[in-house]
């Protein structure tokens, strides 16, 4: 019985200490480089009832726009559009940003020069090919509002 007792011991041991799933094995991507951007989906949700959410596949055009995201917190974003002569596309929005990137919680924030009220969301996807960025507009309380940005890395 002693020895039953003793090689239940020394197994439970072996199986508290054997393995250990410490190791991390994730892969960090950074937020830094240069993106182009694909795609949004605009989701609205009433505080009265269910919500809609529409996907905007961009032209040729607004996929020449690019969001440059700098270490030290800096960048800058440009869209663009279709233009009034065919075949070109024409610069829609273009302005300097900063913004703060919390890698725990996966809140961001974009303050672009000129513009007052700062993007506010969560970086809902970062792997090495692609962004999925969620931005918030909470500013109506009976309406939940969002736009997610699909963005596609560019490699340098």
């Amino acid at each position: 019985m002693k020895k039953l007792a003793l090689l239940f011991a020394g197994l439970s041991l072996f199986v508290a200490t054997g393995c250990n799933d410490d190791d991390n094995n994730t892969i960090e991507y950074p937020l830094v480089g240069t993106w182009q951007p694909i795609k949004e989906v605009v989701t609205t949700v009433p505080a009265s009832g269910a919500g809609v959410s529409d996907e905007i596949t961009y032209t040729t055009c607004q996929q020449e726009g690019r969001w440059v995201l700098v270490e030290g917190g800096t960048g800058k974003r440009t869209d663009k559009g279709d233009s009034a002569t065919p075949g070109q596309c024409d610069t829609t929005f273009e302005r300097n940003l900063t913004y703060t990137y919390d890698k725990s919680s996966k809140a961001i924030q974009i303050k672009y020069q000129g513009i007052v009220t700062p993007d506010k969301g969560k970086v809902t996807t970062l792997n090495e090919t692609t962004l999925n960025l969620t931005i918030e507009d909470t500013t109506d309380p009976n309406e939940y509002h969002s736009v997610t940005y699909t963005l596609k890395r560019i490699p340098q």
